[in-house]
């Protein structure tokens, strides 16, 4: 049997392996992610569809952003008189920082069509404004517990090269000895994101740094670097750029369909899947309308409900769910805890992550679990839904 004991250490010993893997100052105490407000410091053309955004970060709040290379944060705004929230990459290592001096973190916003929130900030959005950033969070980071001589591997597409810089630049960075080989693939040259900041580390580590980028509607003096990547290129490019056999570790970032296809393909040569992280920006569904959080729901007193109990912050509070309305536990969870964490709502960021105590759950979606977090009892509340008469989830643990 699994106690707490077992799970607090489990969770003390993966903090201490992130931190010993990417040399960032994993926190010592497990921060609950709350919002804050940040100011824009700078906003930084990429493309002529992406912007990096740059936050300072006063001295007070130091700690409340210190992350490691692979997480997010979620922004939050106002628009149209309409909360909006998104989740984006930190694209730099962490304990960098750009001219705006000590006490920043930066994130890539690539505006999508029909985008709210990617057109308002490509649009609008200034320095000297603020917005409401939450701590940063994710599992999308490395747990090799030793760096030297270790070679780590990257496929990203598009947007999904943001957490791929950071990682690329301090494992490189943390030993002599490592080595990362990056395929980036884009429609075009003009469509690259960071093309500098990459030439930069290229030239700053020519040996141990393996750069590919893939372009799908420009042609390539390599013909195997040009066109769209599909099984058949994809499995070219790993035996003549990649050497599956060399690396310890993986990391897929890009669309559905992107990701999915190099984790099918990777299994298929036998890389253990333990060895592998993904992480998505899209989840490859067309016409996907992601459940509102927080939406309107009336108890009448002749139906049956659900109780759905919830700890944040250290306090308790219940909430009667309809059976009827079949809700989320997160859109039942808002009407009693306004503050309970939420980004996407889609079951890709994991910002609403929470351990369940009691009862059970079934999930619609799931791309941002790992199995051990499943195997730990971890839920995603914006995609849970009771099956039991009672259900309690805690946000603390």
């Amino acid at each position: 049997m699994t106690t707490d004991h077992d799970v607090a250490e489990a969770e003390r010993v993966a903090d201490a392996l992130l931190a010993s893997a990417v040399g960032g100052p994993a926190p010592s105490v497990r921060r609950r992610t709350r919002f804050h407000a940040l100011r824009v410091a700078d906003v930084r053309p990429l493309t002529d569809a992406a912007i990096e955004v740059t936050f300072e970060i006063p001295a007070e709040l130091q700690g409340e952003f210190d992350y490691l290379a692979g997480q997010h944060v979620a922004l939050r705004t106002q628009l149209d008189g309409h909360e909006v929230r998104r989740s984006y990459s930190l694209c730099r290592p962490p304990g960098t920082d750009l001219a705006t001096g000590a006490g920043s973190i930066s994130v890539a916003i690539k505006r999508d069509q029909g985008g709210r929130f990617s057109t308002w900030a490509q649009t609008e959005l200034r320095p000297g404004d603020e917005l409401d950033v939450m701590s940063p969070q994710g599992t999308f980071t490395s747990t090799l517990a030793e760096l030297d001589g270790a070679h780590v591997a990257g496929i990203a597409a598009g947007s999904g090269i943001t957490p791929l810089m950071a990682l690329a630049a301090t494992v490189l960075a943390r030993s002599e000895t490592s080595r990362f080989t990056l395929v980036y693939t884009n429609r075009s040259t003009t469509d690259v994101m960071f093309l500098e900041e990459l030439a930069d580390l290229k030239d700053r580590y020519p040996s141990r740094l393996a750069l590919h980028h893939v372009l799908s509607r420009e042609q390539r003096a390599a013909p195997l670097l040009s066109g769209r990547i599909d099984e058949e290129r994809l499995r070219r490019i790993l035996d003549a750029l990649v050497l599956p056999d060399t690396v310890d570790e993986w990391f897929l970032c890009g669309p559905f369909e992107l990701v999915q296809l190099c984790r099918d393909t990777l299994a298929d040569i036998g890389v253990e899947p333990a060895h592998v992280r993904y992480e998505l920006f899209t989840t490859g569904e067309a016409g996907r309308v992601e459940a509102p959080s927080g939406r309107a729901v009336q108890v009448r007193a002749d139906e049956p409900v659900l109780r759905i109990e919830v700890t944040l912050d250290g306090q308790s509070a219940t909430v009667e769910s309809p059976v009827a309305a079949h809700e989320s536990i997160l859109n039942a969870a808002l009407r009693v805890r306004p503050d309970a964490p939420f980004a996407c709502a889609g079951g890709v960021c994991g910002t609403c992550r929470a351990r369940l105590v009691e009862g059970s759950v079934t999930m619609t979606e799931n791309y941002a679990l790992e199995p051990d977090e499943l195997e730990r009892g971890y839920i995603l509340t914006c995609q849970s839904h009771p099956t039991t008469d009672r259900v309690v989830v805690d946000y603390d643990v």
